[in-house]
């Protein structure tokens, strides 16, 4: 019957705008590099106000569809895995995953990740790569490694491997698993030293172009991580708590 219907009611005019920018972005009407419309034109061209163009232009950058040089002209830009994995650990989080279902996934991505980063490496990434292995170790030498350093390294490793549909999964899985160290490290004094050494040799393999070598240690040291876990009493269904954002 009629009377079972309900009311229909249509989105904010700035979220239809933002779909249809979007769309003209994703169908490369823009491409990453353009400049990217005036609100004037934009405002005339939709048929909206100026300020309704406004808001929907701040879904775009918020999604890193446009971003500014400074406060000039806006350019159509690719989002960064780092700029979309939030809105993922958040959705991971409130479906309560756990220590070892990330685990499971980063398993079988950061040797894959290691692997193809040996192929496809430049000088810039393994300097890159090499830069962060001096940063950790004088934080192994004072006990004090951290989540941060073994973060960097892994998404450093995930872009050498130059592929993008693997440096877009693996990046909100790192940013809950790999802080989770710091969770255990203080009550397994090895800890730390066997994560510079597998680090070591994973740069090596990949600075060698040695994938079988660079794949090999970054599975020793995703097993490792579980092997700590299970050390420190923690079990794998645990839930993994939010990182704290800066």
């Amino acid at each position: 019957m009629i009377e079972d219907l309900g009311r229909l009611s249509a989105p904010p005019a700035y979220q239809l705008v933002s779909q249809e920018l979007r769309k003209l972005i994703l169908s490369g009407g823009l491409k990453p590099g353009d400049p990217f419309p005036s609100e004037i034109a934009l405002a005339e061209r939709l048929g909206v106000n100026r300020s309704t163009v406004r808001e929907g232009i701040r879904q775009l950058e918020a999604d890193g569809l446009v971003s500014r040089e400074g406060r000039k002209r806006l350019y159509v830009s690719v989002p960064e895995a780092a700029q979309i994995a939030p809105r993922t650990t958040d959705a991971l989080i409130l479906s309560a995953v756990t220590f070892g279902e990330l685990w499971e996934v980063s398993r079988v991505l950061e040797p894959l990740s290691a692997r193809l980063a040996a192929a496809k490496r430049s000088e810039e990434q393994v300097a890159a790569l090499r830069a962060n292995l001096e940063e950790m170790r004088p934080e192994v030498e004072l006990g004090k490694l951290t989540g941060e350093t073994d973060l960097a390294f892994h998404a450093l490793v995930a872009a050498a491997a130059g592929n993008s549909a693997l440096l877009m999964a693996r990046e909100p899985v790192g940013q809950l698993l790999y802080p989770a160290f710091e969770q255990f490290e203080a009550q397994l004094p090895q800890a730390g030293k066997r994560q510079l050494k597998a680090h070591s040799e994973i740069v090596s393999g990949i600075e060698r172009g040695d994938g079988a070598h660079a794949e090999m240690w970054m599975a020793r040291h995703i097993d490792d991580l579980k092997r700590g876990w299970e050390l420190a009493k923690l079990p794998m269904d645990r839930r993994i708590s939010p990182i704290p954002r800066g």
